[in-house]
C-alpha cells in the first residue's frame, strides 16, 4: 500500500502586510510517496493570500498541518487528487516498468 505525506519545505513572507507581521504569501511544498520499497516525490509552490480582518495565526504559531491545509485548499481537491494519483502511478511503474532497456543480444 502506498502512503503519501505532504510536507512544507519553505514559506515566503511579507515582513508586514495588512497590519500583521511575517505574513505568508508563498508556500513551497513536497508530497512524498512510498510503499516501503519504492519512493516518489512531487514538489511545487502555491500562493496563499491573507485577507485583512480574517483570522490570523502568528508565524511562530503556525503548524505544518495548518499550512498543508492552506496548500491543499489553494490547489483544490482535483489537483491534490491528481498529484497523489501521479505519485501512486510512479511507484506502480517502478514496480512493473512499462518500458525496459535490455542489453544488446550480441554483447551478452
Amino acid at each position: 500500500m502506498t502512503s503519501i505525506t505532504w510536507v512544507i519545505e519553505q514559506m515566503n513572507c511579507y515582513p508586514t502586510y495588512e497590519s500583521q507581521t511575517d505574513v505568508v504569501f508563498n508556500v513551497h511544498w513536497r508530497a512524498n510517496a512510498t510503499d516501503g520499497t519504492y519512493n516518489a516525490t512531487s514538489y511545487g509552490t502555491v500562493g496563499v493570500t491573507y485577507v485583512a480582518g480574517s483570522p490570523y495565526t502568528p508565524f511562530a504559531d503556525l503548524t505544518q498541518a495548518q499550512v498543508v491545509g492552506w496548500v491543499q485548499d489553494a490547489m483544490g481537491l482535483e489537483q491534490v487528487a491528481s498529484i497523489e494519483a501521479g505519485l501512486a502511478a510512479n511507484i506502480a511503474n517502478q514496480i512493473n516498468p512499462p518500458v525496459v532497456t535490455l542489453p544488446l543480444p550480441w554483447t551478452i
